[in-house]
């Protein structure tokens, strides 16, 4: 595995997702790289923006959720990374930027910030293990 993605939606599965790609990535000759979608925002995700001024809140939010996975990979040693800002719906955004940039592995949470919280597998996780051209790792 040469080229190893992790996507974030800022969720404390994004987090441990984050931790377990930085430790695959140590090694020489291997690429990190973080993802994150500007997918369309939940009521509850708009009212936390109503009050700032950003012409797309769903972008402003991913930004986010690539600044805070950048510190947490340079606390664990992880100097760089390449980041994908993308858009749309979750899973199909992110197969996407797996075939664009060839990558070898993607590393996800199990559970994300999507509204089932009861499910097993998130929605974004298992449509990646079924869709995904490459392996996916899912972080617990």
């Amino acid at each position: 595995m040469r080229h190893i993605m992790v996507a974030t939606d800022g969720s404390d599965g994004a987090n441990r997702a984050i931790d377990i790609a930085a430790e695959l990535a140590k090694g020489e000759g291997r690429t990190l790289s973080i993802v994150a979608v500007a997918r369309p925002l939940s009521a509850e995700e708009r009212q936390l923006f109503e009050r700032i001024e950003a012409t797309d809140p769903a972008e402003v939010l991913a930004q986010r959720n690539l600044n805070e996975a950048g510190q947490r990979l340079r606390a664990a040693g992880i100097a760089a990374a390449k980041t994908y800002l993308v858009r749309g719906e979750p899973a199909e955004a992110i197969i996407r930027t797996i075939e664009r940039e060839k990558v070898d592995a993607i590393v996800v949470g199990r559970r994300g910030r999507g509204q089932l919280a009861g499910l097993l597998l998130g929605s974004v996780s298992q449509k990646l293990c079924s869709l995904a051209p490459c392996a996916v790792i899912v972080a617990p």
